[in-house]
């Protein structure tokens, strides 16, 4: 039960105001758990000394807003050349599955329940974020990413020796469950309590959102997946 309620005023100001920060932190979030998941892995497989350790570029205004360039940290030369595809494999997928579908999608829909039981529509719009950028990592790798010769995809074939069919099937079809659920259920529940007396309001979000999903993650896959 709901026993009160902390919200902002939802005026337009404080709506862009809110969503632009919300939006940068949520994704600033979910792509450091994303590369700590590879790093966390393949220290625990032995092929990182230092599992903090991640590379960071020369600082830019563009790699504070968007965190590009920044990585894993990983070297996965000495992984192949050891006869160990399958432990690059396992990193390589790390980020996705460990990083984004277990720890940032999860703790998302957690924070936005609390956020529900408390009464606070700040946060609840935050968690609706973090929501948001793991869906879209799920969706960047797959289908986006999946026939890359480069990257995480191009290390989950290599070192498991498989078709980008085979990782079109399994990790495509919980790919589409998720995003499936996410527009069906997740995004009109929320906005629905967030606005619910705002059309213009759910109207903006929604655009935002599809621009967050197919825009910046879909076009981050293609520019960054290598090969096709």
């Amino acid at each position: 039960m709901v026993k009160h309620t902390r919200s902002p005023e939802w005026t337009w100001p404080v709506l862009v105001t809110y969503t632009l920060f919300q939006m940068w932190a949520a994704h600033a979030c979910v792509f450091f758990a994303h590369e700590y998941a590879h790093s966390f892995t393949a220290w625990l497989l032995g092929w990182k000394s230092n599992p903090l350790a991640l590379y960071y570029p020369r600082p830019t205004l563009v790699v504070l807003l968007l965190q590009m360039g920044i990585n894993q940290n990983v070297d996965e030369g000495p992984i192949f050349a050891g006869g160990h595809g399958p432990h690059a494999a396992i990193i390589g997928a790390a980020g996705a599955i460990l990083g984004n579908a277990l720890i940032t999608y999860s703790l998302s829909r957690w924070g936005y329940s609390k956020a529900r039981q408390i009464g606070s529509r700040g946060w609840g719009m935050f968690a609706y974020w973090a929501t948001v950028a793991s869906v879209s990592n799920f969706l960047d790798y797959v289908p986006v990413r999946t026939f890359t010769t480069e990257g995480d995809m191009g290390s989950i074939q290599r070192g498991f020796g498989c078709s980008p069919w085979t990782i079109l099937v399994v990790l495509g079809i919980p790919t589409l469950l998720a995003v499936t659920y996410f527009f069906v259920r997740i995004e009109p529940a929320t906005l629905a309590w967030l606005f619910p007396e705002s059309a213009a309001k759910r109207s903006f979000v929604v655009f935002l959102t599809a621009f967050a999903i197919f825009g910046f993650y879909g076009a981050a896959g293609w520019l960054e997946g290598g090969p096709i």
